[in-house]
Formats: C-alpha cells, sequence, structure tokens
C-alpha cells in the first residue's frame, strides 16, 4: 500500500517515465494493427490498451496516482495519430492542426507539470483514491480500475472527438473561428496556470484553518476547474471551425463540463467544508465555475 518511502522522487520519476513509455508503445502497436477498423475505433482500441498498462503499473506499485498524468500526457499523441492517419478527405488542414496541437501541447506540459510539482514519488497517493481504501481491497481495485482510471480515460477520448474531427479532409482554411477557439482554450490554460499558482502561494503563507478566498478564488469556488472545462470548449471549437457538420462533436465538452460540475465539484467542496469551518458559508456565497452565475444564497433569495 502507499507509503513506501524508500522511493525516493527522483526515482519515482523514472519508473513514472517507464510506464508512460510503455504505455505509448502499447497503444501505438494496438493502434496501428487496427488502424483496418478505422482512425476512431483504432484510436480507442489504443487508448484502452495504453491504459491497461498503465492500470497494471497502478496495481504493482499499489498506487493509483501513477495513473493521473495519463489525463495529460495521451491527448497529444492521439491527436499526431489521427493526423497522420487522414481519412477518404485527406489531411487536414495544417495551420489549423498546429494550432490545436500546439495548444493541447502547452495544456498538458502545464498539467504534468502541476502534478509533479506536487507529487512526492511513489508513496504518495492522491485523497480522493486513499479514502476509496476504506472499502476494502477486492472493491478498492474495482472502483480504481472503473471510475479512477477507465473511465477519466474514456471522459477525455470523448473531448478529443474534435480533434479527431478537425483532422478529417477536406482541408479548409483557418478562419475567425479558429482564432476565437485558440483564445478560449489560451485563456483556459492561462487561467488553470494563475489559479493553481495563486493556491500554492496561498498554502505556503496561510494560517491554519485558512483556505484561499482571494484573487481568482474570490470569484468562484473553482476557478482551475473553470479552466480546465472551458479548454475542452476551445476544442471543440477548432472542430466546428474544420466543418459546421463537426457539431456532433460537442458531446465531448458537454461530457467534460458534467464530469466537472456534477462529480469534481462536490467532491472538493465537502472535503473542504470537513477541513475549514468557514468554507460552507463561503461556498453558499460564490458559483462553483462561472463568476456571473448565481450563488446558492442569491438562488435561495430569488425563490423565496
Amino acid at each position: 500500500m502507499p507509503g513506501r518511502r524508500y522511493w525516493t522522487k527522483r526515482a519515482s520519476l523514472v519508473v513514472l517515465a517507464g510506464v508512460y513509455a510503455a504505455a505509448l508503445a502499447a497503444g501505438l502497436a494496438v493502434a496501428e494493427s487496427a488502424s483496418a477498423a478505422g482512425p476512431l475505433v483504432a484510436a480507442l482500441l489504443g487508448d484502452l490498451a495504453a491504459t491497461g498498462v498503465v492500470v497494471l503499473a497502478t496495481v504493482a506499485f499499489d498506487n493509483t496516482s501513477v495513473y493521473d498524468p495519463y489525463w495529460s500526457v495521451l491527448p497529444l499523441p492521439l491527436a499526431v495519430w489521427w493526423y497522420w492517419h487522414p481519412g477518404p478527405g485527406g489531411r487536414a488542414d495544417v495551420v489549423r492542426f498546429a494550432l490545436a496541437a500546439g495548444l493541447l501541447g502547452l495544456w498538458g506540459l502545464r498539467l504534468t507539470a502541476n502534478f509533479l510539482q506536487g507529487w512526492s514519488g511513489l508513496g504518495q497517493e492522491d485523497w480522493r483514491y486513499s479514502a476509496y481504501r476504506r472499502l476494502g481491497m477486492l472493491r478498492y481495485r474495482l472502483v480504481s480500475l472503473g471510475g479512477l482510471q477507465l473511465m477519466p480515460t474514456l471522459f477525455v477520448f470523448a473531448a478529443m472527438l474534435p480533434v479527431y474531427a478537425l483532422t478529417r479532409g477536406p482541408a479548409r482554411g483557418p478562419g475567425w473561428l479558429d482564432a476565437l477557439a485558440a483564445g478560449v482554450a489560451l485563456a483556459a490554460v492561462v487561467l488553470e496556470t494563475a489559479a493553481d499558482e495563486q493556491k500554492r502561494r496561498h498554502r505556503s503563507a496561510a494560517a491554519p484553518g485558512e483556505f484561499a478566498a482571494s484573487g481568482l478564488w474570490a470569484f468562484c469556488r473553482h476557478p482551475n476547474y473553470l479552466g480546465e472545462v472551458g479548454f475542452w470548449w476551445g476544442m471543440f471549437g477548432f472542430g466546428l471551425a474544420a466543418s459546421w457538420r463537426h457539431v456532433w462533436t460537442i458531446g465531448g465538452a458537454l461530457a467534460m463540463t458534467l464530469l466537472f460540475r456534477l462529480i469534481s465539484v462536490p467532491l472538493m467542496d465537502r472535503r473542504m467544508a470537513a477541513r475549514y469551518p468557514g468554507y460552507a458559508a463561503f461556498a453558499a456565497s460564490r458559483p462553483a465555475l462561472l463568476p456571473l452565475a448565481p450563488s446558492p444564497r442569491r438562488r435561495g433569495r430569488r425563490a423565496r
């Protein structure tokens, strides 16, 4: 179980790099061997194969946090694989793909770096995962496999559907919608970065029992989550810019929005309320994600 303190951070990073190199290799091999099924199905099978390698590593090291970087590491290789496996209509517009791929790379680099900065090594497991160990080892393993690893893989794959769509030809040059999509995605990355950095600075100087409630954290309870959701809406914009026929890919951005709004936000709110006596009152006066949305307290007043 977690707590193997003999794992230094340097050794843990070497192990993590090896796990993800093996996962990428397995995913590529499966996707290539299944390419006759079409690029979408082949990529999904490769994605699941790569997830399987990481799942085996989480069991071997008894630490579900080994999966955490998967969320940010796999999207860019997936996008590149789709680009080099065009459909009957030809390859995507190179400028649009470069914009989307560049932003995916920036987002992934930032998110991975943020994880590594707060991760001490294989002896540390995220609190959200450790809590499930109280269910018993069998149920913990089932929750870890289905809810903490397979489900996120499928959610991210769904969020990547606009990127798949923009790699389908025929190529159409970039326009105003590409600029809007790039602006939204870049702003989302900046928002996430600023929110995480503000929270990190707050933790280093905060008094006991004091939670972040200034800067971006004064406008909504989870500005970092807002940035994450906004990024995927930016990716949807690229798919729509390639062709309005790709409107169906909105399902990915919607799924990511629901994931954060219905699962991540309530989970974090419960933890914060349990740790900080004043958080419940603060949460009642602030919207979860959108700063312009009415707070729960204001909605209650209007209802009365």
